[in-house]
């Protein structure tokens, strides 16, 4: 694909938007700005060695940001370029262009098992040992890997991609367009055990998992289904690998969980919330819309709407830094005071 090809198909592209063909490289796809060789895209953005970075590239052409000197940099480089306000979300753009993903061919194959009961929408692809239980719904587009299992009374709305050997127990509810990846298990019971004299009671797990539209659940991580009632995920939420959302938690839209993030049972997290890796929430914890948690951080109780809490367990980030940054001191402290008390007996 041209430069100026790939250019009309960006977002941010318009007639007005600064950039240089420089001869209309063919791009045959794309690398990171440091491995990026002949017929090669890459991108820059604010926060990088931007000069040293430029001038040691070997790509072919390049997305930066709205930067005078750069653009004059990467013209005098002879690259071609394109000033944009956002070049990481052109480069996702680009990326779709240049590696397009291949579409699968609406059909069931003859290892897949469909209870006659199932409902199965129009160009649906159900790949090798698919299982789909009766009463479960799968919309029209959907796409169901190899050795996916579908149980009993599961319903996924149109356009849904489930990847292999992932599973979806019953009362499990997908909107459209959402994505499950590898191993992922939606609708699993949650971890509710009652106790008594004679050792732990099951309590039966009854209710929903709901992910509303366009949520993805990375690879290997699990959604538990409360005792009654549900656990939802808000539209937009984006779950990464070996994260665990137990039973009854409410999230809002367009959440971020990064890997091994472990949220107990009943927690409530806001719209555009953001755990890092490893933050752990206790149970019926409350965040507010678009606080962040930094890595390993501990919740307990409530973090207020658009706070940024580290630690653990978790304090504002600025105090977490102040108190990390005495951390290395508390040794001379305790011999000064070992020394003071000595000296005042």
């Amino acid at each position: 694909m041209r430069f100026s090809t790939l250019l009309t198909h960006l977002g941010e592209v318009s007639d007005a938007t600064p950039r240089d063909p420089a001869g209309d490289p063919e791009l045959s796809g794309a690398a990171a700005l440091d491995r990026a060789g002949a017929g090669q895209l890459a991108f820059l953005e604010s926060g990088n060695a931007l000069a040293q970075a430029l001038a040691a590239t070997a790509a072919a052409a390049v997305l930066i940001p709205l930067d005078d000197e750069l653009q004059r940099q990467a013209s005098e480089r002879g690259l071609a370029w394109v000033a944009l306000k956002d070049p990481r979300l052109a480069f996702a753009e680009a990326l779709d262009l240049l590696h397009p993903r291949p579409v699968l061919p609406p059909g069931v194959h003859p290892t897949a098992v469909v209870d006659p009961h199932a409902r199965i929408g129009e160009g649906v692809y159900l790949g090798a040992h698919v299982v789909v239980g009766a009463g479960s719904v799968l919309g029209d587009g959907c796409v169901l890997h190899p050795g996916v299992v579908i149980y009993d009374d599961v319903e996924l709305g149109e356009g849904c991609e489930v990847h292999a050997n992932a599973v979806l127990h019953p009362g499990s509810r997908l909107g459209r367009r959402c994505v499950v990846h590898s191993n992922a298990v939606i609708g699993s019971e949650g971890f509710g055990f009652v106790p008594t004299a004679n050792g732990w009671r099951k309590m039966p797990q009854t209710g929903l998992v709901v992910l509303e539209d366009e949520v993805e659940v990375g690879c290997g991580s699990t959604i538990d289904r409360p005792s009654v009632g549900e656990t939802r995920i808000g539209a937009g939420s984006k779950i990464d690998n070996l994260v665990h959302i137990g039973h009854g938690v409410v999230t809002g839209r367009g959440c971020a969980l990064a890997a091994q993030v472990g949220i107990a049972g009943g927690a409530v997290l806001g719209d555009g919330v953001i755990l890092a890796g490893q933050v752990g929430v206790a149970n019926k914890a409350v965040i507010g819309d678009r606080a962040i948690a930094s890595s390993k951080s501990g919740i307990h109780g409530e973090v207020a709407a658009g706070e940024v809490v580290s630690g653990y367990p978790a304090i504002p980030n600025r105090l977490w830094l102040r108190c990390s940054a005495a951390f290395n001191k508390l040794p001379e402290m305790a011999r000064t005071l070992r020394r003071l008390s000595s000296d005042g007996s």
